[in-house]
């Protein structure tokens, strides 16, 4: 009766062990990732941006996703809408204010499988304002690279108001309107590789 049940508890730790071992880390590779935004102007058009320097880690477990994680930092000042001035005022106090608040941070609370989708459901830092948000994002597999590293490729999207991370500045149209407007529309395409 002893050995028996030291050999279901025995077993029972074999399966813990598998299953932590079978979460891997991977690094975000910001060469071939993107992180862009999309914002109304003049109501009638949109301006579309990304940043540059950015960087993160994804704990992927395939077989508890729960166990999954993502931590992402973004430097403010890598923001880049190819206007020259445009990117000075928008890392001005107006809008990021780089030099006060020089990274955005997003951390995963817990990740779910929702339909033929996930969501990544964490808390969003900017301007030293948290807020939870949610990312839907879709996960399009892993492959080896032809120099033997193992990656994996997501694409996500998500929205956020911009007011709610403090950032206010804006002119008032003639026709009622605003220049720039709150939504902000995020758009992710992450390639990461596994670490050894």
């Amino acid at each position: 009766m002893f050995i028996r049940k030291a050999f279901i508890a025995f077993a029972a730790m074999l399966i813990m062990v598998a299953a932590v071992s079978a979460a891997d880390t991977y690094k975000i590779d910001p060469v071939h990732s993107h992180i862009g935004f999309t914002v109304r102007h003049l109501v009638i058009s949109n301006v579309r941006g990304n940043f540059t320097d950015f960087s993160g880690t994804i704990i992927y477990d395939p077989i508890e996703l729960a166990q999954s994680s993502v931590d992402v930092t973004i430097k403010t000042a890598s923001i880049n809408t190819d206007n020259p001035d445009r990117d000075k005022h928008l890392k001005s106090p107006d809008f990021f204010d780089v030099e006060k608040f020089p990274e955005i941070t997003f951390k995963s609370d817990r990740i779910e499988k929702k339909g033929e989708k996930f969501v990544a459901a964490g808390k969003l830092t900017m301007r030293d304002v948290t807020k939870e948000v949610t990312i839907s994002f879709e996960f399009l597999g892993t492959a080896k690279d032809p120099w033997g590293s193992f990656r994996m490729g997501i694409e996500g999207a998500t929205s956020v108001n911009r007011q709610d991370y403090g950032i206010s500045w804006n002119k008032a149209l003639d026709n009622g309107g605003v220049l720039v407007g709150d939504e902000v529309k995020i758009d992710l395409g992450v390639e990461a590789v596994k670490q050894q």
